[in-house]
Formats: C-alpha cells, sequence, structure tokens
C-alpha cells in the first residue's frame, strides 16, 4: 500500500528494555556501552516494567542490548535472556523488536519465532572506519553486518537498518551503504525501514568530532529516496534534529517515519525523546498528520504466524487503518 501523495507521518508508541550495556565493542562515539561482566536485567524486573506499561498505550518493546561476545562465557545467558524477554513481552500483549548486535543464522532463527522484526544498523559499509571509529569493535566488519540483513531476507523476518552519519565516512560511502541495502532488498524483499541518524555527541563518548549537521540531512534523505526502493521507508529520529523547520524539511525531502517513541532514547541518552503531543504541535500547521503504527508493517503480516499473526492482528484493529505503513 503506498501513501506517496499523503501528508502523514508515522511512528511507533514504543518502550526500551535493555538486558545489558555490556558489549565487546568500544566504538570511540557510544554512549551506550559498559565493560562486559556487568550485570543483566532480571525477568521480575521487566515482568513489573511490562505490568506498568500495559495501560499506556505502548504497541512495541524494543529489546536493545550490548553484545556479549560470542565465545563469552555469558553468551548462552544473554541469548536466553533475550528470547525470555521477548516471550514475556508478546505473552503481556506487546509486540517485541530485537535490535541486539550481530547474531549467528541460528540464533535469527530462534528469535524469528518471538519478534515480529529485527534490527540492526550497519552505520558504514567502509573498512575505513575500522582504523578509527571502529578500531576496537570486532563485530563492525561490514560484511558481518551485511550478512546479518541477507540471513534476515533468508529466514523472511521483516528488517530494520541504518546509516550513521558523520563518523568519519564520506558521502560515497553513504551512496555505497544505501545501495547495498537496495540490492538486498531486491533480493529479499524485508527491509522496512532505513534510519538515517546523525552523528549527535554525547557525554560518554572519548569521539572528538563535531555534530552531523542536520542542516544536510534534508539532500541526504532526499537522494536516499531516489536510490531506496519505494516500498522501504525512511526514519529519521526527530529528537536529533533540534530545529523545527529542518525538521519539517527532512519530511519534505522523504522521511516519513519518526521511529519508536518512548520515555529515553538509551542510544543517544543526552537528547530526549519529542513525545507524541509536541510532534503533533509541530507536525499539523504545515499540514503533516501523525499516525501510530506497529513494528512490523502490514506487507509483512503474512511472514508472522501463530502468537506473532494474532497480536500483530489484535494491534491493527486497536489502532484502525492509519496503522497502515506510510511509503514516500
Amino acid at each position: 500500500m503506498s501513501f506517496s501523495n499523503s501528508r502523514t507521518v508515522s511512528y511507533s508508541p514504543a518502550y526500551t528494555i535493555v538486558p545489558t550495556y555490556e558489549c565487546f565493542n568500544r566504538c570511540s562515539y557510544c554512549n551506550f556501552r559498559t565493560d562486559p561482566g556487568s550485570p543483566m536485567l532480571s525477568l521480575s524486573t521487566a515482568k513489573d516494567i511490562f505490568k506498568r506499561l500495559q495501560n499506556q498505550n505502548v504497541c512495541e518493546i524494543l529489546i536493545l542490548s550490548g553484545e556479549v561476545h560470542p565465545h563469552s562465557s555469558r553468551r548462552e545467558q544473554w541469548f536466553n535472556l533475550i528470547y525470555d524477554l521477548c516471550e514475556l513481552a508478546l505473552s503481556m500483549g506487546f509486540l517485541p523488536h530485537t535490535n541486539a548486535g550481530i547474531l549467528s543464522f541460528g540464533e535469527m532463527q530462534k528469535l524469528k519465532k518471538v519478534n515480529v522484526s529485527m534490527g540492526l544498523m550497519l552505520e558504514q559499509l567502509t573498512p575505513a572506519l575500522l582504523q578509527t571509529v571502529h578500531k576496537h569493535a570486532p563485530s563492525k566488519l561490514p560484511e558481518l553486518r551485511l550478512q546479518q540483513l541477507q540471513w534476515a531476507g533468508e529466514l523472511k523476518i521483516p528488517f530494520t537498518t541504518g546509516l550513521l552519519l558523520g563518523i568519519g565516512e564520506t558521502e560515497v560511502d553513504w551512496w555505497d551503504t544505501l545501495e547495498a541495502i537496495a540490492q538486498l532488498h531486491q533480493s529479499y524483499q524485508n527491509i522496512q525501514e532505513v534510519i538515517l541518524q546523525p552523528h549527535s555527541p554525547g557525554t560518554q563518548q572519548s569521539f572528538d568530532f563535531p555534530p552531523f549537521n542536520p542542516h544536510q540531512l534534508p539532500e541526504v534523505i532526499a537522494k536516499a529516496r531516489q536510490i531506496l526502493p519505494a516500498d522501504i521507508t525512511i526514519q529519521i529520529p526527530p529528537n536529533l534534529v533540534k530545529d523545527r523547520q529542518w525538521l519539517l524539511a527532512c519530511i519534505e525531502a522523504g522521511a516519513r517515519d519518526l521511529g519508536g517513541i518512548s520515555p529515553k532514547d538509551e542510544v543517544n541518552p543526552d537528547y530526549p525523546h519529542i513525545q507524541e503531543k509536541e510532534l503533533r504541535e509541530i507536525l499539523q500547521p504545515a499540514d503533516w498528520d501523525l499516525v501510530t503504527r506497529l513494528p512490523v508493517y502490514p506487507q509483512f503480516d503474512g511472514w508472522l504466524s501463530g502468537d506473532l499473526e494474532a497480536g500483530v492482528r489484535r494491534w491493527r484493529e486497536e489502532f484502525g487503518v492509519l496503522s497502515s505503513s506510510i511509503l514516500s
């Protein structure tokens, strides 16, 4: 379903759950990670959180985790916790979406059973960053991350990916990364969203680099819209585009989704999410309508079965026809 002529922008009412902040990567721009060995979230704590959310119109539970090393003695515990969190969220009426870094094919296959969609940022596919911001980040190898998108396609997992802009890459790198996404989508038809995320310095990072210029974003979005297939939605995080006029310019350029809006942006904790009321105040004077969506777009509903399919059907009825995907 295409909304190319619609003045409609979507977002997902979401809450982010973090199984662990521990991560074996040390990306110099990161404001999220802690050192390996940090405590993991308990299921009982998560259950208490989910209970509080049940009457708050939250649809999506984003399971966002640091990466436990594939050969760590904690890997199995970590993966089982993620699976159990997804299963718990689903049983309590939510729709899980997991972004937990590099996973094995088998791990992705298992998580498919308890997730309506999954995600992983490609960031940038240039190997040059392995000498700079990704020097101490083994799982940021471009071929590893691209492989995740391919495996998701083979497993028929609706997938969200994206670019991180302004971490030392070139403009050519942007277009090459977008082209790679477009080519994979042509093979598997499984990419539902591409996030264009501007680097926004935080207080925890060691990367001494200026923020990506948000005034450049509309131009990047317009070019991305030309490169990407029409059935992939472009998403931008509104809390990282503080200027209202430039946020509107990004939308006019082709961004049609504002991502999951939750109480806290775990990846960019220094930049509070703009909540629904304020977003409407920004959009409505410019004749844009803000609508809710699910973490899985309607064209992928046929890939779901069992509890996933039933949960999605309930939420589609709850949100009504306006939860349809927004394509520009």
